[in-house]
């Protein structure tokens, strides 16, 4: 069996995976808090334990691995959004259109970015009676306690009477105290006490809590913090202590101490999970994501190609995807424009490629339903994820055999090595549709090329004259040819758009009122989409005209 290492936040070091039980491998990854649409920092957990879940199954069996990844669909930023949105209706409908709306927009991200359904999604509001039950088991043994606080009652967890708290970010309780990065409470025994549940007022949601402390039994109308919620979704569905706990950066602390500190009190273990994962964070354009510098943008909007100033897209998911795997996992990524068109690049040179291969072995991938074939991957991909799921490595190999000219040969190894990094798919397909001059032809390629994504079609065949007509085809029908070798037409470009040739006609209209500064404005923007401007003279007339292609 291979084996598989990697780095564990836990004890900072490169391990040896070894499951608790190699029948039924248990991974757990925090999901999204859903009262907004997910950014491009949150498609990076999505992705990769993504391929961690894929290797995964690879190595023990598909049906031996279980991934939880949860949906935390009560929080106070969704009460807050549903009160912003819906200000007309009771808060509690308001907040299911807001966390329906948002978990839809996810799944649909999710499946676009090429990830596969893990195993179990639970939602926290189906486990508040396990989060009841967690915390009354906290206060018996006298890790949390009932207090009031300025919003009202409250139980909160006693970081002191956990030993060794601070352990997986290494963080001494000693330097969270008072006066230093927590703020004095005095309702708290500790400053570093967190909630565990809380009051809610008469106009927020809430969940009766019966709890009994010191013999006296206390209902707070409340709702739970935020640590319990994936304490008590992973012991359900993968018991006390599982496998793997992955998520961001960001989530070390205070999330993923916290839930440690309540899981391994309330079962009296020393640890919640043998293995932490933790991808490295994400900044775009070299800057930290935020609003207010508008460089905040959502998975979303670079799937439509809205981001402002990106004019490059719409951005197919697999393109996203395969940008965000050049980077190792744990080192932080500077997302650019550059970095998808890079991607791009590699996409359309990859999909030429395996336009070629012969309809019969395509016609045995598509019948599959698009899974992998009967084969293994390259044992180059796989060790390079076996050691810290090291993808960057593994897509430089796959780019060094894509020049070789025996690639065809191995083409099911080929297939087997994208599926493990989820870089093949009917979504392959349906973004890169490929037309053979031997299935298909006239009005039918016009059909199947009209298709064309951002990174464009190819076009194979070994029929010179075939693709002098399929193109006169296109031509006629609006399209610009990029180029045409002798076996193959290499792209399609886009359908010239009426936007476009607006443009255009607008900016000749300026150039004749002599305001350069906007005609060069339009220049320099249709150039950002990849649309290379050509001034010239109508050879009659003697006017100018200005004629356009597609640069690449």
């Amino acid at each position: 069996m291979t084996e598989l290492k990697f780095w564990n936040t836990l004890t900072r070091a490169k391990e040896e995976f070894q499951p608790i039980d190699k029948n039924n491998v248990r991974m757990y990854v925090c999901g999204p808090t859903v009262y907004d649409f997910a950014h491009i920092g949150n498609a990076r957990p999505v992705i990769v334990f993504d391929v961690l879940f894929r290797l995964l199954r690879h190595v023990y069996g598909a049906d031996h691995v279980t991934y939880v990844r949860n949906i935390t669909d009560v929080d106070d930023k969704i009460n807050a959004r549903a009160l912003r949105d819906y200000p007309d209706l009771p808060l509690n409908e308001a907040i299911a259109k807001v966390t329906e709306k948002t978990a839809d927009r996810f799944h649909k991200d999710a499946a676009a970015l090429g990830s596969l359904e893990p195993t179990h999604e639970p939602r926290a509001t189906a486990h508040i009676d396990g989060m009841v039950k967690m915390i009354q088991t906290l206060i018996d043994k006298g890790n949390a306690y009932v207090t009031s606080g300025r919003e009202g009652r409250e139980v909160l967890f006693a970081v002191g009477s956990m030993p060794d708290y601070g352990k997986l970010s290494n963080r001494k309780l000693e330097d969270q105290q008072a006066g230093a990065r927590i703020a004095v409470e005095d309702h708290k025994r500790n400053p570093a006490d967190f909630v565990l549940w809380k009051e809610s007022a008469a106009d927020e949601p809430g969940w009766d809590g019966s709890f009994t402390e010191g013999g006296e039994s206390i209902t707070i109308h409340g709702r739970p913090g935020w640590h319990i919620e994936c304490s008590v979704m992973s012991e359900h569905h993968l018991g006390e202590t599982f496998d793997i706990h992955g998520g961001g950066l960001d989530l070390i602390f205070p999330h993923h101490e916290n839930e440690i500190a309540q899981s391994c009190c309330a079962h009296g273990n020393d640890r919640m999970a043998n293995l932490w994962m933790h991808n490295g964070f994400l900044q775009v354009e070299g800057k930290k994501m935020s609003k207010s510098d508008g460089n905040f943008v959502t998975i979303s909007e670079l799937l439509r190609g809205e981001f402002p100033g990106w004019e490059g897209g719409p951005w197919h998911g697999l393109v996203l995807r395969l940008a965000m795997l050049k980077t190792h996992y744990r080192q932080p990524i500077d997302w650019t424009l550059k970095k998808l068109l890079d991607a791009r690049s590699t996409m359309q040179y990859w999909s030429l490629a395996l336009a070629n291969w012969s309809d019969e072995n395509w016609q045995v991938y598509q019948d599959s339903g698009f899974r992998t074939l009967e084969s293994d991957p390259y044992e180059e991909v796989l060790q390079a994820l076996s050691d810290d799921l090291n993808t960057s490595d593994a897509i430089s190999f796959l780019s060094r055999f894509f020049d070789r000219k025996d690639y065809k040969d191995e083409m099911d190894k080929l297939y087997s090595s994208l599926s493990l990094l989820g870089l093949v798919g009917e979504r392959m397909l349906s973004a890169n549709p490929v037309v053979t001059s031997n299935s298909v032809g006239g009005e039918e390629s016009i059909k199947m090329f009209s298709l064309a994504t951002d990174y464009g079609i190819a076009f194979a065949n070994n029929d010179s004259s075939s693709c002098s007509s399929i193109s006169d085809e296109l031509a006629s029908n609006g399209w610009r040819i990029a180029k045409i070798n002798d076996h193959h037409i290499d792209l399609a470009i886009e359908k010239p758009t009426v936007e476009v040739q607006a443009l255009v006609d607008h900016r000749l209209e300026l150039i004749k009122a002599k305001n350069w500064a906007e005609a060069d404005r339009i220049r320099n923007e249709l150039l950002a989409k990849g649309i290379q401007l050509k001034d010239g003279k109508d050879p009659e007339t003697g006017e100018r005209v200005t004629t356009w292609e597609v640069r690449r």
